[in-house]
């Protein structure tokens, strides 16, 4: 086992018998692809090692900008252009309240509810107002007429200042978003492009949102950075990224086709459907891939517990287990004791919430269960930043393992055209709209 700052442990593994090692020349293959190719989006194996101090000084200016003249940012995005930044804001600040550091975000573009845009509308009111908008083309329907709706009302609040209010994430050179961010004057960021959407939160397209929520992006970076140096071997027994993505290989091998993300602190919801973009859309092709489902412990164990335990043999569970958490709470004793928990008088609701974790997976995996734990020191910005990167790498190796591309997405191409095709919306060529009167 190494040494690494993330620990892969499988809790029953007699029981599962794995034999990773049979997969060391594939895992060796794939990594010596990864590290070489030039036909793949994989510039977020090396972004974090690169010299990014200037973007991220500009990230920092602008979000010290809207934090200083606004109540609330509003990013629009759908799919890895939000489910980064979300994931790691809620995981890193209040639940209650915004981060101490910063200001309130909030998410639209991401559904097609008229309910959602018309209550988002209204809880403006009386707030000072930016926009981020993120679509690396501009031409996703969900995010565009989000975009439409809330560039209409800046303007008309805002008038003229409504282009110093609107930041525009996007494509450096193409699309419609870059074509109407130059045409209006609006400040922009861009999405390298050699790095996709769900592989994209540690840009500026997870980055400024995430630095006006209040969160130390330069921490997160500099996990991001410890973990892209210590997964750069290609050895089994060196890289718990390829360790955890082989695990998972030889369970799916073994019949186990969905996989259960699973933690004990709420404020992780977000993150688990980051997660689940992450993989499902990465090796869900070729009718093959391991279903990504995700549950909140010790919620969901008084819904889905019993399946879990007793169900069909279908899924195996990770666990994600934080060391140390920030805040806690101590149960206090109480003279009446009407509800018997006197016995737990002086304990900590972290030290129950820590023993709750120990009994289900122990439970779990008693009951044949495969569970594995991914162990991390603290939930803050550094180790959020190493899972981040440990999961992308994780991801990547998985699904080269499959043998499926991990970093296109046709199933998605395919309901999008449908959707436009049933709208009879006309085909526009999106990378060449300069004639298109916006």
């Amino acid at each position: 086992m190494s040494s690494q700052k993330l620990q892969t442990k499988i809790l029953n593994e007699e029981f599962v018998q794995l034999d990773l090692s049979k997969y060391q020349s594939k895992v060796s293959a794939i990594h010596h692809h990864l590290e070489t190719t030039k036909d793949e989006p994989t510039g977020w194996l090396n972004a974090p090692l690169e010299d990014n101090s200037e973007l991220v000084k500009r990230i920092i200016e602008i979000a010290n900008e809207i934090k200083l003249n606004a109540d609330v940012l509003v990013v629009v995005g759908i799919g890895g252009s939000y489910l980064g930044a979300k994931a790691i804001q809620e995981a890193l600040t209040p639940y209650f309240g915004t981060h101490p550091n910063g200001i309130e975000v909030i998410y639209a573009g991401q559904n097609l509810s008229g309910a959602y845009i018309n209550q988002l509308l209204r809880s403006l009111t009386n707030k000072r107002v930016y926009v981020n908008v993120i679509s690396k083309s501009g031409s996703t329907m969900e995010p565009a007429l989000a975009f439409r709706v809330l560039r209409q009302y800046m303007e008309e609040r805002y008038g003229d200042e409504a282009v110093q209010r609107i930041i525009v994430t996007t494509d450096p050179e193409k699309g419609l978003l870059n074509h109407m961010a130059e045409k209006h004057n609006y400040r922009t960021f861009d999405i390298p492009q050699n790095i996709g959407g769900r592989y994209s939160v540690l840009t500026p397209v997870g980055l400024l949102p995430i630095a006006v929520a209040g969160i130390d992006i330069k921490e997160l970076l500099n996990g991001a950075k410890q973990a892209a140096i210590e997964l750069k071997e290609d050895s089994l027994e060196k890289n718990e990224a390829y360790r955890y993505a082989t695990i998972r290989h030889e369970l799916y091998n073994q019949g186990y086709k969905v996989e259960m993300l699973a933690s004990f602190e709420p404020g992780l919801a977000s993150f688990h459907e980051w997660w689940k973009q992450l993989f499902g859309e990465s090796e869900g092709k070729d009718k093959k891939g391991i279903l990504p489902v995700t549950s909140n412990f010790s919620t969901d164990l008084h819904s889905i517990g019993q399946f879990i335990q007793e169900g069909s043999p279908i899924l195996f569970e990770t666990l994600l287990h934080f060391e140390g958490i920030s805040e806690d709470y101590i149960v206090p004793y109480d003279v009446r004791n009407e509800d018997l928990l006197n016995y737990l008088n002086d304990r900590s609701f972290n030290e129950i919430n820590c023993i709750s974790k120990k009994g289900t997976a122990k439970a779990h995996a008693d009951g044949g269960v495969p569970v594995i734990q991914l162990e991390l020191q603290q939930l803050d910005e550094y180790y959020f930043g190493y899972l981040i990167y440990f999961f992308m790498k994780a991801c990547a190796m998985s699904a080269y393992l499959m043998e499926v591309n991990p970093f296109d997405q046709p199933g998605v191409e395919a309901y999008k055209k449908e959707i436009k095709e049933l709208l009879s919306i006309d085909n526009i060529n999106l990378d060449d709209t300069v004639s298109i009167n916006i």
